[in-house]
């Protein structure tokens, strides 16, 4: 009986590592922080590029530096434009 159980464990735990390599990247691709874009940027982490200060920014945080409306046609007019 102890030999059925340690048969059981054995094989559990050798199923229990076969994964994948597709899964794991799919799940690295989706982990938060890792979504870094062209400039660095953490889209997760709710940073976008700004050509004006040339860096991440969090738009909300920049509209209350900078004064302007809390909107995304504002971030991009005073980043872009």
């Amino acid at each position: 009986m102890k030999k059925t159980y340690w048969v059981i464990f054995v094989v559990f735990f050798q199923l229990a590592g076969c994964v994948s390599p597709d899964a794991e990247k799919l799940e690295r691709a989706n982990a938060v922080g890792l979504d870094k874009d062209q400039y660095g940027c953490i889209g997760s982490a709710g940073y976008s590029w700004c050509a004006r200060s040339e860096r991440c920014e969090r738009p909300w945080e920049l509209a209350g530096r900078a004064g302007f409306p809390n909107t995304q046609e504002d971030f991009v007019r005073y980043c872009f434009e």
